[in-house]
């Protein structure tokens, strides 16, 4: 009995590893990342600030590409990147001169990201390619689909409009 129960169980774990490995995938370069416009911390290291940033818009491009067929690879790299917002030092914005710095986020600091991209079918294939700069200039005029509390809500919303504007027919044919 236990025999055939390890059996099932080695099946299924094959199934659902099969299945795994045929979802979309990303890969992400940051290319020369100290050399990009803005993504510039508050109140840590510049160097763990970048790491979170990229680690977090990364999570949200892979969750964007669960919309593609399954087996499709889609390859950034990323040349700029602007976060919405200014970082100022805290005197500067009237908190005084023993605070921390503080990113003031007003409708003249837009977000703004450069990259290029290629999305391959899973045989290698390529379908897509492009150089992109998008920005969002009037990202706190118009509905953002996050909380506030979100963390890089703005850039989240810009890049979700440029993936749902430049795979329509990706993500229509994947459902």
């Amino acid at each position: 009995m236990k025999k055939r129960n390890l059996l099932t169980l080695a099946a299924i774990s094959v199934m659902f590893a099969g299945s795994a490995l045929a979802k979309a995938s990303v890969e992400i370069e940051w290319q020369n990342p100290e050399e990009y416009r803005d993504v510039k911390p508050v109140n840590q290291s510049r160097s763990s600030f970048r790491e979170q940033t990229f680690k977090r818009l990364e999570e949200y491009i892979n969750e964007l590409a669960e919309k593609l067929p399954d087996g499709q690879v889609l390859t950034m790299t990323v040349t700029d990147l602007d976060l919405a917002g200014e970082v100022w030092p805290a005197s500067f914005v009237g908190f005084g001169s023993g605070g921390n710095d503080v990113r003031l986020v007003k409708p003249i600091y837009i977000p703004r990201m450069a990259f290029s991209y290629t999305l391959k079918d899973k045989t290698g294939a390529l379908l897509k390619s492009d150089e992109v700069k998008i920005k969002d200039m009037s990202f706190q005029d118009r509905h953002n689909s996050f909380f506030t509390s979100e963390a890089l809500r703005y850039e989240k919303e810009m890049l979700k409009d440029w993936f749902l504007d430049a795979f329509p027919e990706m993500i229509a044919r994947s459902k």
